[in-house]
C-alpha cells in the first residue's frame, strides 16, 4: 500500500506518518511539503502511483482544490481516491469536495488516537474495494 499526504505542514506530516507506520508498517508513505512538486511527479507517465492521496486545502501557492481538480483531469489519476484533509469542517467546503469527486472530506484530528481510528476506518473501507 502507497499513502501520498499532500500538505505543507511538516508536523501534520510526521504525525500522520506515525500513526500510519503504527496501523500499516508495510505501508510506503511519502509527504510532498510543495502540491506543485506532488502533482510533477504524479503527471509523470510511468510514476509508481499511490493507492491513496490525502490532501490539505489550504496551501501556498497552488490550493488542494485546484490539485484536486488536476488529479481528476487526468485519466491515469482519476481512479486513486483523493481525501480533502484541512483543519476546516465548514460545510460548503465538505460539499465542494463532493462536487469536485473527492472521496472523503476529512477534518484534522487533534489527537494521536482520533487520527488513529479514522486512518484504520479509511484504509480498511477503500482497500477492500
Amino acid at each position: 500500500m502507497k499513502i501520498i499526504l499532500i500538505d505543507d505542514d511538516m508536523d501534520d506530516g510526521l504525525i500522520f506518518e506515525d500513526v500510519l507506520q503504527k496501523i500499516a508498517p508495510s505501508a510506503v508513505f511519502k509527504q510532498f511539503i510543495d502540491p506543485r512538486e506532488s502533482l510533477k511527479r504524479l503527471l509523470e507517465p510511468g510514476e509508481n502511483l499511490p493507492d491513496m492521496i490525502f490532501l490539505d486545502i489550504n496551501m501556498p501557492i497552488i490550493s488542494g482544490w485546484d490539485c484536486l481538480v488536476k488529479f481528476k483531469k487526468t485519466p491515469h489519476l482519476q481512479q486513486i481516491p483523493v481525501f480533502m484533509y484541512s483543519t476546516s469542517s465548514r460545510i460548503r467546503e465538505k460539499e465542494l469536495a463532493r462536487e469536485l469527486g473527492a472521496a472523503g472530506f476529512i477534518t484534522k484530528p487533534d489527537d494521536f488516537v482520533s487520527l488513529k481510528d479514522l486512518l484504520v476506518n479509511i484504509i480498511n473501507n477503500n482497500l477492500s474495494r
